[in-house]
């Protein structure tokens, strides 16, 4: 049976008013149980989609895990915890002795510590966490998921070509709770070859037989606002590549994403690609020597603190 956690009137409370094509389309399918794939670009409303879902099953009555939702990074971790929580803190339903829905996120490593007391003093309703600390927590038993209503795996697309993540997310789609038992709900602005990714779904008994794709506006173009534009160069040219793009197009800030050190690299003593990057942008543009690192292993506190200082 379903309890609904989320009313329309606190979902308007805290501005959604219209929902958007993908929640059009997914939010009929989800509240039937089916298992989803929801496939739609960026900032097209998969996550409330998702957590309207969480929100419908939920049972705050019960003192166990019910959802979980598994994000690649701490950046999309906390954007997730945020609308979670907004909606958590919404009046639901009047019942009496009503108790709160309870939101924890792992996404730090230093903060884990902290999250063990919390887990044996009365475990969250929801949980929103990156593979590696929620592996952490399963591998010491410290979290445990036999009541797990709900799954989702956000960026499933980033999360399954990650060598580094792949097999610890695969023992969770078939370890864990049973699939009979559990919804699943895979998110993603890109899905390549999403026919065989749904075949393997089925295949690999990570969702039940009849999971449904959503997929919205498949060649919608970019955004008016955004001019979109990719280079193809060799490996040892990336730095006078991203050089030269910065150049031209002079921006007067900009994020660079740089990709994780492997370990046969780290193994070879080399810096890190951040660090070499950082050292060649400052000794080769005068227009780059205020460059701040956020570091992948830095705290939020520690990285709102970088941040403050541009």
């Amino acid at each position: 049976m379903r309890q609904s956690c989320g009313p329309s009137p606190a979902v308007e409370e805290v501005g959604y008013v219209r929902p958007t094509d993908v929640q059009k389309q997914a939010l009929p399918l989800l509240f039937s149980g089916r298992d989803c794939i929801l496939h739609a670009q960026t900032g097209s409303g998969k996550t409330l989609a998702y957590l309207l879902l969480v929100f419908s099953v939920i049972n705050t009555q019960r003192s166990a895990v019910q959802a979980v939702i598994v994000v690649p990074t701490r950046e999309l971790g906390m954007q997730v915890t945020k609308v979670a929580r907004m909606l958590a803190a919404m009046p639901m339903e009047l019942e009496l002795e009503q108790k709160s829905c309870t939101v924890m996120a792992l996404l730090d490593g230093g903060m884990l510590r902290r999250h063990k007391s919390w887990l044996k003093a009365e475990p969250p309703t929801i949980v929103v966490a990156t593979i590696r600390s929620l592996c952490q927590m399963l591998e010491k038993q410290i979290l445990k998921l036999e009541s797990m209503r709900v799954l989702i795996i956000d960026e499933v697309d980033f999360m399954f070509n990650s060598s580094i993540d792949v097999s610890s997310l695969r023992k969770l789609l078939t370890s864990y709770s049973s699939l009979n038992n559990r919804q699943t709900i895979f998110a993603s602005a890109s899905i390549p070859q999403h026919r065989r990714f749904v075949h393997d779904c089925i295949q690999q008994k990570w969702t039940k037989s009849d999971v449904v794709h959503v997929h919205v506006n498949p060649i919608q173009p970019m955004p008016s606002c955004l001019h979109h534009r990719f280079v193809i160069c060799d490996k040892n040219k990336r730095h006078q590549t991203l050089l030269s793009l910065i150049k031209s197009d002079a921006p007067e800030s900009g994020i660079i994403f740089v990709g994780e050190q492997s370990e046969k690299s780290k193994k070879a003593g080399n810096a890190p690609p951040t660090t070499s990057l950082v050292d060649f942008l400052r000794a080769s543009y005068v227009g780059c020597s205020d460059i701040h690192l956020l570091e992948e292993d830095m705290n939020f506190n520690s990285r709102a603190a970088s941040l403050s200082d541009t």
